[in-house]
């Protein structure tokens, strides 16, 4: 393709609204631009990337027995109702009511419709296993859309759904999809990192993301030496070991008027903050309850869920607070809360003389100790891990970064067959429900996650696997000679099957390889007349500073080479 042919509107300052290194490039490069506040147009030279993560994904689809097929984006509201997902979204999903009165869901996810369609069409065990995919574009309502595509309102994602009539062969399926997202991962030339993950509003016990290390990443990766490896709503860091500094003593209650906040308690009883009990009163699946942990700790909300074995939980309002406890909110305590089940953490469960809240407006107790002044209805792991926590593991030190989700795998089980009847025959001729496998990989993310972690200073450096095109002619000049030499060049190269782009631009020498360092195109190969004259042209990667000189013919050879290899 030439360039004066193309649309490439490159432009030299970044985006006003861009925060991150991929969305000022993707702007710069001419790889998109904005329609609104989480939606963006792919330019040509983006679309050619994501077209090449798609073809990428369906050959290891395909390669792993997985078919694809093509569902509607709207889905009727009934099928979420159905499942408890229409209020575990929340206000992210995007949904509205048509003109007959009927709610329907523009989907970020497809178990619903996928697991429907198995319900009214797969019948026997003899039908599975049965591994189907697509790629299609899903919807979030993001309240604050940032980042570029790395959190939009609407994106481009690979989601795939395995049925299976035992654990056993889900299990099998699971880890062929496993390493096949390895696979397309090391294709598509990411540093990628395998952790532990929650399985959020998808469900499920087992389940791993894939991550890409970068300061850009919204989500944080938990890691140890040892090879342990989780997002921070998986992560379990080691009990923090007590020991007993003095006996316990007796209970008192003392004025803190005004003290609501760990902060502020800290400072009026001049008690550091690990000595305290933070109360929260939630409420899971419609019943109150109340958690413990340390008030230098945070609430880990999946893992109490776990704990209390409910679906989700959400912090109670005042209202209910000041009923269930007789207080204001902050001076929740656990010591006479009988009314309610109460689930501490594991780190609570060693505090000798903690201080904590009298249920009294105002009001807090010291010297309380767990066993003795309350005894909660569970204890379990219930909170975030944090710098300076230990491994559970080996106890070594817990490293925190940033990164970017790109894959995530679950196996949801029988969730959402239990929920729309989705069932088989067996062996035996009875009736079960089929087991599912979820698996997902954002394309739009996989684009953000190479530029984040490959770009210099002076702009994209594409793996090849996904670069636009595999190799920039930079012609200088307009003479007889300079253009014969870039239009053999141009024909050579696009016979081998290489993917030229010739700037043909009568542009100046900086413009041009400005630009060409822009885009990122692994490969340029530039024709001036100075090199000519000695029969040659520059042979340079775009990873490396100095080109080399060769003739044309060789030029060729060795573009096919590095291609190749």
């Amino acid at each position: 393709m030439k360039w004066s042919k193309a649309f490439i509107p490159t432009v030299k300052e970044d985006p006003s609204d861009a925060e991150v290194v991929s969305h000022k490039l993707m702007v710069r490069a001419g790889l998109m631009r904005k329609l609104a506040a989480g939606a963006y147009s792919y330019l040509p030279l983006g679309y050619r990337t994501l077209r090449k993560i798609e073809q990428i994904i369906r050959r290891e689809m395909e390669a792993v027995g997985a078919l694809e097929l093509h569902m509607p984006v709207i889905q009727p509201g009934e099928l979420w109702e159905r499942t408890g997902r229409l209020k575990a979204y929340g206000p992210v999903l995007m949904n509205f009511t048509d003109r007959h009165g009927r709610r329907v869901v523009l989907g970020p996810t497809h178990e619903e419709v996928i697991t429907t369609l198995v319900a009214d069409n797969i019948s026997s065990y003899k039908q599975l296993p049965l591994n189907l995919y697509q790629i299609q574009t899903k919807f979030r309502d993001e309240y604050r859309p940032r980042f570029g595509v790395l959190r939009t309102r609407e994106f481009l994602m690979k989601d795939a759904y395995s049925f299976h009539l035992t654990i056993e062969d889900l299990k099998v399926t699971y880890e062929k999809m496993y390493q096949a997202y390895c696979r397309i991962f090391d294709r598509c030339g990411l540093d990628y990192v395998i952790v532990e993950a929650e399985s959020g509003p998808i469900g499920g016990e087992s389940s791993h993301e894939f991550m890409v290390p970068t300061e850009a990443g919204e989500d944080t990766l938990v890691r140890c030496s040892c090879g342990y490896a989780a997002n921070l709503e998986r992560a379990t860091a080691a009990t923090p070991k007590t020991e007993p500094k003095e006996s316990p003593k007796d209970l008192r209650q003392v004025h803190t008027p005004g003290a609501t906040t760990i902060d502020e308690l800290t400072k009026m009883l001049n008690t550091p903050a690990e000595q305290l009990i933070k109360t929260l009163v939630l409420v899971g699946d419609g019943k109150p309850l109340a958690a413990l942990v340390r008030g230098d700790h945070e609430l880990n909300e999946a893992k109490l869920a776990h704990a209390a074995g409910v679906s989700n939980v959400q912090m109670a309002d005042a209202q209910t607070i000041e009923k269930l406890t007789g207080a204001a909110v902050g001076f929740a305590g656990p010591v006479g809360l009988s009314d309610l089940p109460i689930i501490a953490d594991k780190a609570v469960q060693g505090m000798v003389n903690a201080a904590t809240g009298a249920n009294k407006t105002d009001y807090h107790l010291l010297g309380v100790n767990p066993g003795r002044d309350f005894t909660p209805s569970t204890v379990a792991d219930i909170r975030l891990a944090a710098p300076g926590d230990r491994c559970a593991k080996c106890n070594g030190e817990l490293k925190f970064s940033k990164g970017i989700e790109v894959g995530h795998v679950f196996q949801p089980g029988a969730k959402y067959s239990d929920a729309l009847g989705a069932q088989v025959l067996n062996e035996k001729g009875k009736n079960q429900p089929v087991l599912m496998g979820t698996y997902g990989i954002g394309l739009n993310r996989i684009m953000a996650a190479a530029i984040e972690t490959r770009a210099d200073e002076q702009g994209i450096i594409w793996p090849m696997s996904i670069a636009p095109f595999q190799v920039i002619l930079v012609q200088l000049g307009q003479s007889d000679q300079v253009l014969a030499t870039a239009e053999k060049l141009y024909e050579d190269l696009t016979a081998r099957g290489c993917e030229v782009l010739w700037d043909d631009r009568d542009a100046r020498p900086g413009v041009k390889f400005n630009d060409a360092d822009l885009i990122g195109i692994p490969l340029r190969i530039t024709i001036g007349e100075k090199a000519l004259a000695k029969g040659n042209v520059e042979l340079k990667p775009r990873t490396e500073k100095q080109p080399q000189l060769l003739e044309p013919a060789a030029a060729v050879d060795t573009v096919m080479r590095l291609i190749n290899s």
